[in-house]
């Protein structure tokens, strides 16, 4: 778990629409699982609890993007971080659900909220208080961008070794399978 201060509510990030994959990419195998279950199955060993926004079907309780549907990522993890706020979490682990091969040590890799990854934003560990600014963001006229969010809380960009692989594409795909 990350940091003694709080509860932690891990959050897929589902609410993408697949056009580049072709399908529904959360559904798409990988190591016998689909995606989607693999990023519900890795935060649940890290978070107290684990929901999945943007869907409405999930191995997870489900809630819809704040405010609404494509506006991308930041609308999920607004939505996720006022789901935290109302339930009494602390801060919320966000993870794509295209990002399969999540390193084991990721919450101590980010360690204590706010921060994210540099090449892939979408990974973060987020502070509830983080919820009117990335609220603000959404309702202004700015970017709606995790990077927008990230910098105006003055999150910490954590920098690794080398990249994670995101599944955009079936190819994409096809190439984690090797």
């Amino acid at each position: 778990m990350i940091g003694a201060s709080g509860m932690i509510l891990g959050a897929v990030l589902a609410g993408g629409q697949s056009r580049r994959f072709g399908s529904d990419k959360a559904l798409a195998q990988f190591d016998g699982q689909s995606l989607l279950v693999r990023a519900v199955d890795q935060l649940s060993g890290w978070c107290e609890a684990v929901i999945v926004v943007g869907r409405e079907d999930a191995p997870a309780p489900t809630i819809p993007d704040w405010p609404h549907a494509d506006m991308g990522p930041l609308a999920g993890l607004a939505a996720a971080l006022r789901h935290a706020q109302d339930a009494d979490f602390a801060t919320v682990l966000s993870v794509p659900v295209d990002c399969p091969l999540l390193p084991a040590s990721l919450p101590e890799l980010l360690g204590e909220a706010p921060a994210y990854l540099a090449a892939q934003p979408v990974i973060g560990h987020w502070p509830v208080g983080a919820t009117g600014a990335a609220e603000a963001i959404l309702r202004g006229v700015e970017r709606h961008s995790m990077r927008a969010l990230a910098e105006r809380i003055g999150a910490r960009a954590i920098t690794l070794d080398a990249a994670l692989p995101n599944v955009n594409t079936p190819q994409d795909l096809g190439a984690l399978r090797g």
